[in-house]
């Protein structure tokens, strides 16, 4: 069996850019929920997916933030967004879709978690991370679980991951540590570029093990000496950095596939597409979505 794992964050964000706003009849703003519904009934009407969840940042700060203060935050984020992540919540568990909502922890976090938990597993045949997110990168393994941006149907094994960043998965971490990620708010170590790092990092395995000394340097990277300068006076920052782009591993929640398995939409759906006046006519996918439901349950 395939199990997919939703970054259910980066598809309301998704959502809210790519479809157009709406209303209720209370003027609240559901635009970004209506499209996230049609696009995860998309994904409910494919064969292969029988066991699905999705992770929410129900809160965008985590115990990443105070560990540092620059990490991100919700600070200008879309108010009318911010305000659709209950509901986001609320629309996928009536699709039927386990819902895990982080507090503490991060989406991705949990994602990472369930991964591993699920690897443990013979049943499985392979773990797919919905999501383009480069930390999620880290997570593959094989072609058993691999990344898998919907948007664009593209697969990323961990052959894929080495030939993406210049690194293998295990070195992830490290590589956003030095390069820095915009999005999470890490700024790396100045200078140093992804093809600069892919190259010292693929000869040395982890920022530990760069020697301060350029010219005890074993690869020829331009710029080497500010880069190893930097990195020396920065080693500390790094590994803090590195702390911040390790996905945790250890989130309690239960993805066993026994829990995962989707069995239909919930009792709550026709009401909760009311509520978001979707009307009986809500789109070919969810329409569809409730034919497989019935021939799932005969």
């Amino acid at each position: 069996m395939n199990v997919h794992l939703i970054d259910g964050t980066y598809e309301l964000f998704r959502a809210h850019f790519g479809a157009p706003s709406a209303s209720d009849k209370n003027g609240r703003e559901v635009g970004a929920t209506r499209g996230l519904i049609r696009s995860m009934a998309a994904l409910l009407t494919q064969p292969d997916v029988t066991h699905v969840a999705a992770a929410f940042d129900t809160v965008i700060e985590s115990f990443r933030n105070a560990l540092f203060h620059g990490y991100k935050t919700g600070e200008g984020l879309p108010e009318e967004l911010v305000l659709q992540f209950p509901l986001a919540e609320r629309a996928l568990a009536a699709l039927g879709i386990v819902v895990w909502s982080m507090i503490e922890f991060e989406a991705d976090d949990a994602l990472a978690t369930a991964a591993h938990q699920l690897n443990a597993d013979a049943r499985v045949t392979q773990v797919l991370l919905c999501s383009p997110d480069k930390d999620l990168a880290q997570c593959v393994i094989g072609d058993r679980i691999i990344g898998y941006d919907r948007m664009r149907e593209r697969r990323l094994n961990e052959p894929g991951v080495l030939e993406k960043f210049g690194v293998p998965p295990s070195a992830i971490p490290d590589w956003l540590a030095l390069v820095g990620d915009t999005a999470d708010g890490i700024p790396g170590i100045a200078r140093w570029g992804a093809k600069g790092a892919a190259i010292v990092l693929s000869h040395y395995g982890s920022l530990d093990a760069i020697p301060n000394d350029p010219a005890a340097w074993q690869v020829a990277v331009r710029g080497a000496a500010t880069l190893a300068e930097n990195l020396a006076r920065g080693r500390q920052d790094a590994r803090l950095f590195r702390t911040l782009a390790t996905l945790r591993r250890d989130v309690p929640l239960d993805a066993a596939v026994e829990a995962l398995a989707w069995r239909g939409p919930a009792e709550e759906l026709p009401a909760l597409l009311d509520e978001l006046q979707m009307g009986p006519s809500v789109g070919v996918h969810l329409s569809r979505v409730w034919e497989r439901c019935r021939a799932l349950n005969g």
